[in-house]
Order: structure tokens, then sequence, then C-alpha cells
């Protein structure tokens, strides 16, 4: 006897029905009626469908997280929860954003995270690059740098250059290394003297 076979019957010894295992027609156990939807149970428990990130929504999260964590007017005199309350109507109410979804405190702070965590270490790679950077290279061959290096630490490819791009002059992600301005100057300064 099959053991798959045997250990159904022996699940369902108790069962007046059959349990037909190559039926693409589900089984229907105890007080479960067929007319319930296990789809529906599961969007009215409070689940919902998960969303990708798109380029423009995470251009519009972090001007949001910008021009909030710059505004001069509350400056840092605001407590994490109301921050981030500013931050998602903020982002809400983008006109960009009209006709989708909108998102929560919880989807923003984990979107945000993970972009201040990813460009910040892509930081440290396109300095390395911009140090290395030689004569006849451009920004494009320094990029490529940039990306071979983060690759080659993390495993992965970086896929949030839109946002480092957004990122890139605020002082937190500027860049630390300034090209051609570390040497001497060759001409002196001529000092007037009166």
């Amino acid at each position: 006897m099959d053991k798959k076979n045997s250990y159904v019957n022996l699940l369902f010894s108790q069962s007046q029905t059959p349990v037909d295992l190559d039926s693409p027609e589900p089984f229907w156990f105890g007080i479960q009626d067929p007319d319930e939807s296990v789809i529906e149970s599961v969007i009215e428990s409070g689940v919902k469908e998960r969303r990708k990130w798109s380029p423009k929504e995470d251009k519009i999260l972090i001007g949001a997280w910008l021009n909030t964590s710059k505004d001069a007017v509350v400056s840092n005199e605001q407590k994490a929860g109301a921050f981030w309350k500013r931050i998602v109507e903020y982002y809400n109410a983008s006109p960009h954003l009209v006709g989708t979804i909108s998102r929560e405190v919880g989807q923003c702070k984990q979107r945000w995270a993970r972009i201040n965590e990813q460009v910040s270490k892509f930081v440290g790679f396109y300095d390395a690059a911009l140090r290395e950077q030689r004569s006849g290279q451009n920004d494009d061959d320094v990029m490529k740098a940039a990306l071979d290096y983060f690759y080659n630490d993390h495993g992965y490819k970086f896929t949030l250059e839109h946002a480092w791009r957004e990122l890139r002059h605020d002082q937190k992600w500027c860049s630390t290394y300034l090209a051609n301005h570390g040497g001497k100057e060759k001409r002196k300064h001529v000092v007037d003297v009166i």
C-alpha cells in the first residue's frame, strides 16, 4: 500500500467523504463551509497585500523626509511619532500619487530605513571610487567603479541609484572626498603692501 494514501486514509478514517489528492478543489474541514472564501478571511483579518515601492514613490518619500527634518519652525522639537506622522501626511498628500493607495507610518519608516542604510553604504564606495579616479575617467566611470565595489562587497547590486542621486548633495550623504582640491595651489597670492 502506498504510504501517502495510507496516511491520508488514517487522517480521514472517521470522515465519510473520501479525499482525492489530485483534485484541484480544496477539501473543507469540520465547520468550514465551502461557500466561505479563504482569501476573504485573510483580507478581513487585516493582512494586506505587499506593494513594491517605485522610484517615483522613493523620491517623494525622500522629499518628505528632507522637508520635515529640515523644517526650521518645528526643528528638532518633535517626537518620533509626530515626526513620522508629518512625513506620511506630506507623502500621501503628494499630487504625484493621486489614485494610489496611501502608505502608512510603518511602511514609510521601513522604506526610509532601507534607503538610508543602502545609500549611506553606497556613499562610502562612491568616495573610494572618486579617490581612485584617474586622469581621463569621467563621472560615468566613477559610478561604474562604485557600483562594482558595492557588488563585490555585498554580493548584490545597488538598486537605489535614484535615491542616491536625490540625497547626494545633502550634508549627511555628500561625498567627503573633494576631488582636485586636495593639492597645493601652484600660484601664490600676492599680498598688497601699503
